[in-house]
């Protein structure tokens, strides 16, 4: 049985979460704020985490950013939760690490199905043999997709599921450009929640991860108008 964490202050909204995701089977576990829920997420870390943005004590962000530092949780699917419906809060979740986001208030159906297809993508990336593919060379990136392992310069790389599986796909049909609706079937596939604009959250975030200068990539390049791509040779 899967196990689902939820951070939220809202009484209400736990029960709600807790009756809805029970009846689908999940076990389901509470904190009320930001400091216990991490605790909680550290003692014995969940399959799945429900974050809301604001909460007493340690804020949704706080806990967030935390739990993308923290080695044992860094792959840890994050769905925020949140009453402010303008972008840059979204963003600024989407840039610490959460891999989807839920606007209040939110059809109880949805919210389940997100749930649901997070932890299908998350289960596709980690399962030992799921994909035959050989590894990836790509100047000095390793992409190896049947260990879940990326390493530059031979240093390790620490990507959640979700940026690994955009880095596999860019790097693994090189020099071609895609658009954000194609990077969004081709990665989050059917069952994506997040919008077009999302994509460019990853791609910082993965810039910020591989290459030598964000600033100036040599492997994530942008085509302007047009999308993204990545180069088969850095120099």
């Amino acid at each position: 049985m899967k196990r689902v964490l939820v951070i939220e202050d809202d009484p209400d909204i736990v029960e709600l979460l807790r009756y809805n995701l029970e009846k689908e089977e999940f076990e389901v576990e509470e904190a009320s704020d930001g400091e216990t829920g991490l605790r909680a997420l550290r003692e014995h870390p969940p399959d799945l985490l429900i974050l809301d943005l604001m909460l007493p004590r340690l804020s949704g962000l706080e806990v967030c950013k935390a739990t993308r530092k923290d080695a044992t949780l860094e792959n840890l699917p994050i769905i925020m939760l949140t009453a402010r419906g303008e972008e840059t809060d979204r963003v600024v979740g989407l840039e610490l690490g959460a891999d989807d986001y839920v606007t209040k208030p939110f059809s109880v159906r949805e919210m389940t199905a997100r749930v649901k297809a997070l932890l299908r993508r998350t289960e596709s990336v980690d399962q030992p043999g799921a994909s035959a593919d050989e590894p990836v060379h790509r100047g000095n990136l390793v992409i190896d997709p049947r260990a879940f392992i990326v390493t530059r310069g031979g240093e390790p790389v620490e990507l959640t599921a979700l940026e690994f599986r955009l880095l596999h796909y860019l790097a693994s049909r090189p020099n071609r450009v895609f658009s954000r609706d194609q990077l969004l079937d081709a990665v989050w596939g059917t069952e994506r929640f997040v919008t077009p604009r999302s994509v460019d959250v990853y791609i910082r975030r993965l810039r910020e991860k591989i290459e030598a200068n964000p600033v100036r990539p040599v492997f994530i390049k942008t085509k302007r108008g047009a999308g993204y791509l990545f180069e088969a040779v850095a120099t």
